[in-house]
């Protein structure tokens, strides 16, 4: 049996190139960075030049990036920071956000009282920027926009710019959680200004475990993790070195063969989509992942045209990896959030499937696909 795996907006494969930069910092250096010994210092050493590194990718300073476990502690870290340093009263916020801001500023919510207002979305889920400029015309609060980049479930691109631009003229600041964007698409924080955004290692063929958050310089950052002065007073806990080191390689390999890797990719896309179209009757897509501008090249999510209760399932019985929704949610019996939120009732009880692909994926792997759904989807 084939083993096919089209999940990779829940994570990916690491790069092998990542894996041996791993193996030999776990075999040669094991230092603790907070040590003052030559061990320890080479170990910081690797921290900071990883720092640096990430930061010449981003175009931003070195002093801006905090490491942390991953994509959810850091959307954690800024949005804490947000309201409890910054002293944010509102968040702005869309209901199709990852679990991992929707759920945080819900406990803001309780913990702090602060405002939660939603963004208006339109059929597709893209946010209405211009009931955003509405929202944010109202002075009452001190306000953070909180919007992400590449909607993990169904592909849509957020237009940075643009947000930026509004945030920038209603003297909002502006969070973006970047974890399914980075590497898909081109991020450059000296031409789009974002004050705070977060990213996770495993998502760009890096390890897990590992990510980051950018604090534009002149936000004072404190901790939500206490017991140690790691990360410049913002982190306690000792670096995870051997993972820090992966997270820059993966990153490196991604910036270097970004177009490369982008267009192969869509095309694979664009194959698959057409290959649907093809063998299967009204066939729908949700949100743009149809479309190969308006969303993330790796992303498409299938809405087929009557419930499948175990195709998911089946497709697992034949080697196929692939998802109903977040991951982080697998254990949710309500369904995807974002789909309820932008379907009709109707549309959102059909069975809807999220492919997603990397850069390891194959025309052939979509043929396989595509013959087995034909002989479960009669």
């Amino acid at each position: 049996m084939q083993k096919i795996y089209f999940d990779n907006a829940a994570t990916t494969p690491i790069d092998q190139e990542v894996i041996a930069t791993i193996t030999e910092i776990m075999a040669n250096n094991f230092g603790n960075p907070s040590s003052t010994h030559q061990f320890g210092r080479s170990a910081k050493t690797l921290v900071e030049k990883s720092r640096k590194s990430i930061a010449k990718i981003l175009n931003c300073s070195a002093t801006e990036i905090v490491f942390t476990a991953g994509g959810s502690e850091a959307d954690n870290l800024i949005l804490h920071n947000a309201v409890s340093h910054l002293k944010i009263t509102r968040i702005i916020t869309s209901k199709i956000e990852h679990p991992a801001v929707l759920q945080t500023i819900d406990s803001l919510k309780n913990d702090f009282n602060t405002q939660v207002d939603f963004v208006n979305l339109d059929k597709n889920g893209d946010v209405d920027y211009n009931h955003l400029d509405i929202l944010l015309q109202d002075k009452t609060y001190k306000t953070l926009v909180s919007l992400m980049l590449v909607n993990n479930e169904i592909g849509n691109i957020l237009d940075l710019e643009k947000v930026v631009a509004i945030c920038k003229k209603n003297n909002a600041l502006f969070h973006s959680d970047t974890v399914q964007g980075i590497a898909h698409v081109a991020l450059d924080l000296q031409k789009t200004p974002i004050d705070f955004m977060t990213a996770s290692a495993h998502k760009f063929h890096g390890p897990k475990g590992v990510g980051f958050a950018v604090f534009k310089k002149g936000f004072g950052i404190s901790p939500i993790l206490h017991g140690g002065e790691q990360e410049r007073g913002a982190r306690a806990g000792t670096e995870n070195i051997h993972s820090i080191a992966g997270m820059t390689k993966a990153l490196e390999l991604a910036t270097l063969n970004f177009e490369k890797d982008k267009n192969y990719i869509l095309e694979l896309k664009q194959y698959f989509t057409e290959q649907l179209q093809n063998n299967f009757e009204n066939i729908q897509f949700n949100g743009n992942s149809e479309n190969l501008k308006d969303s993330a090249s790796h992303i498409l999510n299938v809405r087929f045209n009557k419930a499948y209760s175990m195709l998911l399932f089946n497709l697992d019985l034949k080697g196929i990896a692939a998802s109903g929704g977040s991951a982080c949610q697998s254990g949710s019996n309500k369904g995807s959030h974002v789909l309820n939120n932008i379907l009709s009732e109707q549309d959102a009880i059909k069975t809807s499937v999220r492919f997603s692909f990397s850069k390891y994926n194959t025309k052939k792997e979509v043929d396989y696909v595509i013959g087995v759904l034909k002989e479960l989807i009669k």
